[in-house]
């Protein structure tokens, strides 16, 4: 399926821009095509788990890695679907850096009627020291009805 690149520019910033939890942690998108996302998450001191280690909470990871497991969905299958998390297995590696930007990028590789199956790693720098990887399922439907 080919998403013309307007909406599937759109779809990503809505992802960010619209989501009442993307804007509480203030994700960013930062590239988006069809079946890959990339988002960040600042850091910031209402974020930390541990204000003694100044490390980002592992729930904000989560989220990160969430979000742009399902945006990396919505870009491979389009804006005529809905999507909800299924399953979201993730892998913790590492704490964050302390006072580090967190990236997450992620990728739909396989699409079937009614299930994407989608990786995901988040790093700071390098994806090669990831602070966490994530292997998901999202539950498709049409738009119009529940997922």
């Amino acid at each position: 399926m080919t998403i013309d690149p307007a909406i599937q520019a759109a779809m990503a910033l809505r992802m960010v821009d619209d989501t009442p939890q993307a804007v509480a942690l203030g994700l960013r998108l930062i590239s988006s095509s069809p079946g890959d996302a990339a988002m960040a998450v600042p850091y910031r001191a209402d974020l930390v788990g541990d204000p003694s280690t100044g490390i980002l909470a592992g729930g904000v990871i989560t989220t990160l890695l969430d979000h742009v497991c399902g945006l990396a969905v919505l870009t491979a299958v389009g804006r005529d679907h809905a999507t909800a998390t299924l399953d979201l297995r993730i892998d913790y590696m590492r704490a964050a850096a302390p006072h580090r930007e967190v990236i997450g990028r992620a990728r739909c590789y396989k699409i079937t009627r009614s299930i994407a199956f989608v990786r995901a790693v988040a790093f700071e720098d390098d994806e090669a020291d990831p602070v966490a990887t994530a292997q998901g399922a999202f539950a498709l439907s049409s738009a119009g009805g529940a997922p």
